[in-house]
């Protein structure tokens, strides 16, 4: 993508789109992603102290993968919820009974970059397309699955981010976190997706940044729901939660997103969706504009 005064799509408001029916008539599509993310010791964690090692800050973050992914796993399922991850594509390595466990539920793996440790926008044209490459190949020998959807870490892109994931077959991206539907972009005449990922329902920036309480966001689920749920009578609407193993997954935590799922699904019309799903029916469904 050339740099551009706005984004690779036109805009329509959300009154005067054609209406999104989501699968047996639901309201809303339940969209659940667990961020599983590797940090190396050997480099500063982003956001921590800029030294390596930074333990204060890189421990928690392995006690995500070590012990909080697989307390979610248990919630999720208790619920009939299958994630989609997005996945650091070194986790396949450092963490790989993660993957299994993952892949057994039937979850779904979108792209997050190699490590979490190091963003798109500050690495030179031809190594971020080397990353978003390798990222895309080293899911697929993990999973035996090439990942569908991308989320950048820290939602940083570049001018070039969009024509690489093009590149590596990429049908959908979660950075752009400025609607409630899916919307068609045109990437140098290729067609991608944007799925409505979350800076709000997202337990980083409410919780490790905001201070929030997990009542607190749990209080914020509700009520995104709450609002999505009813304008989703009139045209479908997607919900995010975003979430980190090592925030949400810790014992004091995890009964928000208990509660939190279950106060959604007592409700009728909720579809239960990973990213691919969502946009499959997006894009057969001619609502697409």
């Amino acid at each position: 993508m050339q740099p551009q005064r706005s984004g690779p799509f036109p805009y329509v408001p959300i009154n005067r789109r054609p209406t999104i029916t989501w699968p047996n008539g639901a309201r809303l599509a339940l969209w659940v992603i667990p961020n599983v993310e590797t940090f190396p010791l050997n480099e500063p964690v982003p956001g921590g102290t800029g030294l390596a090692p930074d333990v204060i800050n890189w421990a928690p973050r392995d006690y995500g993968n070590r012990v909080g992914i697989f307390r979610m796993m248990e919630v999720m399922a208790r619920h009939g919820v299958r994630g989609t991850v997005a996945l650091n594509a070194e986790a396949c390595d450092d963490y790989p009974q993660v993957i299994e466990d993952a892949r057994a539920l039937g979850w779904e793996f979108m792209g997050h970059n190699q490590s979490n440790s190091r963003l798109l926008h500050l690495m030179a044209p031809e190594e971020e397309r080397r990353v978003v490459l390798a990222t895309f190949a080293g899911i697929e020998k993990a999973t035996g699955r090439r990942p569908k959807g991308w989320l950048s870490s820290g939602l940083q892109e570049s001018w070039h981010t969009l024509d690489y994931l093009v590149e590596a077959g990429a049908t959908y991206v979660a950075d752009w976190i400025n609607d409630d539907q899916p919307y068609l972009m045109n990437v140098g005449g290729q067609r991608l997706c944007s799925i409505p990922y979350s800076g709000e329902i997202n337990d980083l920036p409410q919780i490790l940044r905001a201070g929030r309480s997990s009542d607190e966001f749990e209080l914020m689920i509700r009520r995104q729901f709450d609002t999505l749920y009813r304008e989703g009578a009139q045209s479908g609407r997607v919900m995010a939660i975003c979430l980190h193993p090592f925030i949400i997954g810790v014992p004091h935590r995890i009964g928000a997103l208990e509660s939190a799922l279950a106060y959604i699904l007592r409700h009728e019309g909720v579809w239960r969706a990973t990213g691919s799903e969502i946009i499959e029916h997006y894009l057969a469904s001619g609502a697409t504009f």
